[in-house]
């Protein structure tokens, strides 16, 4: 861990911008993941996976963050000072950072992971190491599965270099014919994306029980095959990055889904924005690619190791290893939340709250499949962000549909990466026979609600499910998130308020206990973080807890500065963005900021208010504290009013403060340490671990 820990340096309010640099912050939360796969403490095959989850992070971070700077540092504003910084200095401090942990991290690959999995019988056999048998059965499977598909293309005047995708691995072939120059010495080989990236060799031709062949090793292995009448110098692995940002003006196009339809497929060929290649390419090769790509040097990542390293994210699950995995779990579940049990009689008897992964998603499930068979059902209504490709809520949807009851979806189509799900999602739901919207004009619905409207004793009452995460059945596993299953009067109405809102346009609704944004949320937190405040200047009891992914809003980290400089103890959980410095001297002394990386991924939005002598209040969101969810996105959040479960959310947010393993801290000066016992002696606390105990022992 020693790569990463950071000493923080004194730091004063005269020389300390009050705001830190939003790209820099998101960079810094990668590098704590990274963190988890140099912990010895974590298993073997997971560290792997944060290897992989590393990689996946920096491919989204240079196609959005770092292409919007870049924009920014070649247009008017490319003087302008942003966080202290103007667009190209950002951009220099992340090549600096970013270059040290792409070595950092496949410097862990070869010298720790990799070669720790070989005692475990795991090996990735490199060329040079494969037996006689071996190197038969590879060309043999060159031959059979891979020569068909590929398409080597010698470039010269008739044959120009072709485009290759975003993110699509390919490899440079340097060859040499005495009767071409050095540009059409030069051949590319993009790699089958039908084939995957790593194959596993026959048991008997190997002595470990899994071995495993890069695809790439098998193009490069057999590469002579596809040039015999030319001398091939050498080969050599390369990835492009692209600008991914759709650009799409919703003011003027007509029917979004057809537009999105059209725009995808420029994603895939947007302008270079990193190259990846591999560390023992000549120099000549790289300044060509260099060239051909026109990237700078300071976009360009030599690696020693596979190009695309985040497609290793699959061998954990197809090795039968379970000592170097996280121990497996099985969330805890309601018994009265069940196909035994009526749903709607269980929500009717007081509000219900899950938080997964600790407890299971399968109670959200069963309310929207009975609703779907329920013949009292006469309504449903649903916001749609991310699904994943095969969702059973989705079919549930389509079931209600075809048996004839109103549903209506709000698809979310300009949700990054998953747009041409979502409008797969779209189509299906249209021929099953629902209504689907996409939201509000230039503004990402992002609320998480689910309605049902059922008939009883001649009326007609709703129940809601609201939630801090996606309707993401993939996701329950690994993200925490909470929701909360009601019927409370209020709550409903205002969710059939915000659904009305939504398909008719209108604007902000009156609502009596949720908030909403564009505007609401905002101000909400804003007023109770000032009325903290007027609470410590009384000498009343004052006290803020916030949870969440990402925190850069002005507006809101000013109204901290002014909270803590009147003695409000503000303890911020801000899994990744916090552009807001705690400690400082004059500004912020009595805020502190965690940032908890661990198995699980911190996801759920909580805002806590001591409230002084009344009811302390806390609420549940689907926001985070950043500009584009305060003003710019349909959030919703709302109350906890049953005082159980309010206690409960307390405990979580406490338990995560008590944190002193997977806890990173808030230095003054922007940096983060690592959380450590106070004494040595002192045992560690895992607090999603102690989550997973407590939540175990349920039910």
């Amino acid at each position: 861990m020693n790569d990463l820990t950071v000493i923080p340096s004194n730091t004063t309010t005269q020389n300390t911008p009050q705001f830190l640099n939003t790209e820099l912050s998101l960079l810094s939360f990668h590098e704590r993941v990274l963190s988890m796969a140099l912990d010895t403490r974590v298993p073997l095959l997971e560290r792997l996976k944060f290897l992989c989850i590393f990689s996946s992070n920096m491919d989204e971070f240079f196609e959005i963050r770092v292409s919007g700077l870049k924009a920014m540092a070649q247009s008017a504003v490319a003087n302008e000072s942003v966080d202290g910084m103007t667009p190209q200095i950002a951009l220099d401090k992340i090549s600096e950072r970013a270059h040290r942990l792409v070595d950092l991290q496949y410097k862990t690959l070869n010298q720790q992971v990799l070669p720790e999995l070989q005692d475990y019988g795991i090996q990735f056999v490199e060329e040079h190491e494969w037996t006689s048998g071996q190197a038969k059965w590879i060309r043999a499977y060159f031959k059979r599965e891979v020569l068909p598909i590929l398409t080597p293309i010698r470039l010269d005047p008739a044959h120009p270099f072709p485009l290759t995708i975003n993110k699509g691995l390919s490899i440079v072939v340097d060859l040499h014919d005495p009767d071409r120059d050095d540009a059409h010495n030069i051949a590319i080989v993009p790699a089958p994306r039908a084939l995957p990236r790593y194959i596993r060799l026959p048991p008997e031709l190997c002595i470990k029980e899994y071995e495993y062949v890069y695809l790439a090793s098998i193009i490069q292995a057999n590469i002579r095959k596809l040039f015999s009448n030319v001398k091939v110098l050498g080969c050599y692995q390369f990835r492009i990055t692209r600008n991914s940002d759709l650009y799409v003006d919703l003011e003027a196009v007509e029917d979004l889904a057809r537009t999105l339809e059209g725009e995808l497929p420029r994603r895939l060929y947007g302008e270079a924005i990193r190259l990846e290649l591999s560390a023992n390419c000549p120099k000549k090769i790289l300044n060509f690619l260099k060239d051909r790509f026109q990237i700078s040097d300071q976009y360009i990542y030599l690696v020693d190791g596979p190009a695309n390293l985040n497609r290793l994210i699959t061998l954990p699950d197809l090795v039968n290893r379970p000592q170097i995995k996280y121990q497996g779990f099985a969330p805890s579940a309601p018994d009265n939340l069940t196909q035994q049990n009526n749903i709607f009689d269980t929500i009717s008897h007081g509000d219900v709250l899950l938080h997964h992964p600790f407890q299971s998603f399968a109670p959200v499930v069963e309310l929207l499949r009975q609703a779907a068979n329920d013949p009292d059902v006469l309504v449903i209504k649903q916001t749609l962000y991310r699904t994943g490709s095969e969702s059973v809520l989705v079919e549930l949807l389509e079931d209600a549909a075809r048996a004839g009851k109103e549903v209506t979806v709000i698809v979310e189509l300009m949700a990054r990466f998953d747009e041409q799900n979502n409008l797969d999602t779209a189509h299906k739901l249209q021929s099953a026979g629902a209504h689907v919207v996409y939201g509000m004009v230039g503004k990402k619905t992002h609320a998480k609600m689910l309605m049902i409207v059922r008939r009883e004793r001649k009326k007609l009452r709703r129940y809601v499910h609201l939630g801090t995460g996606n309707y993401h059945q993939g996701n329950t596993r690994i993200y925490t998130d909470y929701g909360l299953i009601t019927n409370d009067k209020d709550i409903t109405q205002d969710v059939h308020e915000l659904f009305m809102q939504l398909t008719t346009q209108g604007p902000n609704p009156p609502l009596a206990r949720l908030f909403q944004s564009p505007a609401g949320i905002s101000d909400m937190l804003v007023k109770r973080i000032q009325r903290e405040a007027e609470h410590a200047r009384q000498g009343l009891d004052s006290h803020v807890i916030i949870k969440a992914n990402g925190l850069s809003s002005p507006v809101v980290i000013h109204a901290m500065y002014d909270a803590s400089q009147a003695g409000v103890k503000i303890e911020l959980i801000i899994r990744g963005i916090c552009c807001l410095r705690p400690g400082v001297e004059g500004l912020s002394e009595n805020i502190t900021v965690r940032s908890v990386v661990g198995r699980f991924l911190e996801h759920g939005r909580v805002f806590y208010f001591l409230n002084a002598a009344a009811e302390s209040e806390l609420y549940l969101s689907s926001a985070d504290l950043m500009p584009r969810n305060l003003r710019n996105r349909i959030e919703q959040c709302t109350p906890i009013l049953d005082t159980n479960i309010k206690a409960t959310i307390l405990d979580d947010l406490q338990a995560y403060l008590a944190d002193n393993s997977n806890a990173w801290l808030m230095q003054a000066n922007g940096k983060y340490i690592q959380a450590i016992p106070a004494d040595p002696e002192d045992p560690s606390f895992n607090a999603q671990q102690s989550l997973l105990e407590r939540h175990a022992d349920e039910y």
